[in-house]
């Protein structure tokens, strides 16, 4: 949880732990086990590193909500909005022109509300 909270700040993993239930309580435990605890609190790649990974994965699947989010977490992580750039070229070309562009849009947009201190 301590790296979920370094990673996507407290006000979103606060929300997240409020709109639990019975339903999902397992999901959410397996999310912060498996990706937080297990996946992004190894060493082997930065936080920055991870991040840069996680968008352009993201972008490359067509996940927008999650690409919006970890673009937020980026001022938590490091990455730059150059990184963010260079990962969404990269899904251009491994993963599709239409995937990057509508990454493109959906980072331009987050980017935007993080400027407007959103």
């Amino acid at each position: 949880m301590a790296v979920r909270r370094q990673v996507l700040g407290d006000a979103h993993v606060d929300r997240a732990v409020a709109q639990t239930t019975e339903f999902d309580a397992d999901f959410q435990a397996f999310i912060t086990e498996g990706a937080w605890g297990s996946v992004w609190s190894r060493s082997q790649f930065t936080k920055r590193e991870r991040s840069i990974v996680t968008i352009a994965l993201l972008a490359a699947l067509g996940h927008d909500e999650e690409v919006a989010m970890h673009v937020r977490a980026t001022r938590n992580t490091g990455a730059t909005r150059e990184d963010i750039r260079e990962a969404l070229l990269h899904v251009a070309v491994y993963a599709g022109v239409p995937a990057a562009n509508h990454a493109f849009k959906i980072v331009k947009k987050a980017f935007a509300d993080m400027d407007q201190g959103s």
